[in-house]
C-alpha cells in the first residue's frame, strides 16, 4: 500500500502533508521552496511509496479558477511528466489558510511562530489532504449504500 501526498502549490513556497501507510492519518510532512520541490519529491516518492498526489486547486466563491490557478497548471504538467505513473487529484483548497491559521492561533503557538508563513503552508497541505480523505470515505460510503 501507498501513502497519499498532498501539496498546497504556492510561488514561493510548498506546503506538503502525507498519509500514513495505511491511509488513516494525514500529517503535515514540510515545506518546501516551489523551484525545489520537484527535485524533492524524486528523492522522497521512492523511499516512501506514493501512490497518489492531491495537489490544491485554487477557486474563487463562485467556483471559478482564482487568480494562482495560472501557477499550479505548469507546476502539474511538471508532476505529471516527473511522475507519469502516479494519479493526481485535484481538491479545493478554499478558505485552508484561513482554517490553518485558526488551527495555529488555537493550538498555543507562540506569536512570532505564526509569522511563519512555511508553517501555515505545512498545515494548509494537512487539510487539503484531510478534505480529500473524508471526500473518498463519503463517497465509498454513498456507493457501498
Amino acid at each position: 500500500m501507498g501513502r497519499i501526498l498532498a501539496i498546497d502549490y504556492g510561488r514561493k513556497r510548498c506546503g506538503l502533508a502525507v498519509t500514513d501507510e495505511l491511509k488513516m492519518i494525514a500529517t503535515s510532512l514540510k515545506t518546501v521552496p516551489s523551484m525545489e520541490l520537484i527535485p524533492f519529491l524524486k528523492t522522497y516518492v521512492p523511499a516512501n511509496t506514493v501512490e497518489c498526489f492531491v495537489v490544491g486547486e485554487p477557486k474563487r466563491m463562485d467556483n471559478s479558477p482564482s487568480e494562482s490557478a495560472r501557477f499550479v497548471e505548469p507546476f502539474l504538467k511538471q508532476l505529471s511528466q516527473a511522475f507519469p505513473g502516479i494519479r493526481i487529484e485535484r481538491m479545493d483548497e478554499r478558505f485552508t489558510s484561513a482554517i490553518a491559521g485558526r488551527a495555529i492561533l488555537e493550538a498555543g503557538i507562540k506569536k512570532m511562530a505564526r509569522r511563519d508563513k512555511s508553517l501555515v503552508d505545512a498545515v494548509s497541505a494537512t487539510i487539503i489532504l484531510q478534505s480529500f480523505m473524508e471526500s473518498v470515505r463519503i463517497n465509498k460510503e454513498r456507493r457501498e449504500s
